[in-house]
Parts: C-alpha cells; structure tokens; sequence
C-alpha cells in the first residue's frame, strides 16, 4: 500500500472511511514525519546564517538525522497499513477443520506479531525526533520556535500514538515471552520519549511564553 503517495485529501478519506486500513498506525507515522519535517524546516532555517555560525556542525549533523528519520517514518507509514492487510488476511483463512483451525490460528498469531513490530519501530523513531528536537530547539533559529515547538507535540502524538497500537495487538498474542519483551521495549521507550518530550517543550515554552504545565 503506497498510503504517502496519495494527496492529503484523499489520505484522509481514506482515513476516515470506516475501513481497517489506514488506521492509527498509519496516522502515527504520519505524525512523525511530520514532526521530523518540522525539525528539518528549523534547522535550514539556521544553517548558514552567519548569526548561527557557531553552531553550524551540530545543526547540520541534526538536519541530516531529520531527514533520515522523516524518510523512516514515512515508510513506517505505509508498512503499518500493509502489517495489517497480513492480519486481517489471516482471519479470513478456511476454518472448517481442525487443521485449517490450527493454520489459520498460527497466522493470525504471526501477523500479530508483526503487527506489534511496526509501531514499535515508529514509536522508536518518534523517539529519537523527541530526542534531536531538543538539541534544535535550544540552538536553532529562535525566530522559527514555534515550527520547532510544533514538531515536539507532533512528534509526542506520533510516539503515544504507536504506543496505542503496540498495546492493542500486545493484548491479543499468545506468545507470553514476545508479548513479555515487546511490553518492556515499549516502555523504557516511551520513558525516554517522555523525559525528552518534557525537555524540549521546557524550552520551547519559555521561548514562547507559555506554561510548561499545558502539555
């Protein structure tokens, strides 16, 4: 499924149509690579301006990370809807006999699986945009911090949003130990995310003038 190739209008039709895909996972990644974007719209607005020379390496090196990321989660949200399309074709197997009872369940457990991976790795990469927006946010263009301000939120959505999503497919697999490891990956994740997300938005709002308290 090529979701990011289609123009935003009819993404969001088909968001809003009623059908499985695309779904929150899908929305997700979204979120992210439009919070990466953000964060690479700040940095080219500081790079090469000679009022920001001292920190030309570190947001030319912060940029370049951006880019890769927003790329990574532009992927990440189009695999989403396809690690879905696997589910869902499970739960349509034959199940009159005892051993298409037995295949169709083990499908449906595997694509579960993999269904848990993708937003783990989008969650993952919102993650890591929490984690360079702050580094932006305090050196970059100060003139552009509310851009960079909304990467922040966009970015947290984007991480609580895939969380979501591990969680509701975390609920249905049998596999205690995956279930087991997946649950603590998504945890210390989203401790990082948090602690990250808390930083950044610090300086964002001073800059702005806002309550740190509102997010």
């Amino acid at each position: 499924m090529n979701l990011t190739r289609l123009p935003i209008t009819e993404f969001l039709e088909r968001l809003a149509d009623g059908g499985a895909v695309p779904g929150g996972g899908a929305a997700a990644g979204l979120a992210g690579a439009q919070a990466a974007a953000l964060i690479s719209m700040v940095c080219r607005l500081t790079v090469g301006r000679k009022k920001y020379a001292a920190v030309e390496t570190e947001m030319r090196e912060a940029l370049s990370r951006a880019e890769m990321l927003r790329a990574q989660l532009t992927g990440l949200t189009d695999r989403d809807a396809s690690a879905f399309d696997g589910v869902a074709a499970a739960y349509k197997m034959p199940k009159t006999t005892a051993e298409e009872k037995a295949r169709r369940s083990a499908a449906i457990q595997a694509g579960l699986k993999q269904a848990t991976l993708v937003p783990l790795e989008t969650l993952e990469a919102c993650v890591e945009v929490l984690e360079l927006s702050e580094i932006v946010i305090e050196q970059g263009n100060p003139n552009v911090v509310s851009d960079a301000a909304a990467g922040v939120l966009l970015g947290h959505a984007g991480m609580m949003t895939a969380a979501v999503n591990v969680q509701i497919n975390l609920n249905s697999i049998k596999d205690e130990r995956f279930v087991a490891e997946q649950r603590q990956a998504m945890e210390a994740l989203l401790k990082r995310g948090h602690e990250a997300r808390k930083r950044a938005w610090s300086v964002a709002a001073q800059r702005l003038g806002m309550q740190q308290e509102l997010i």
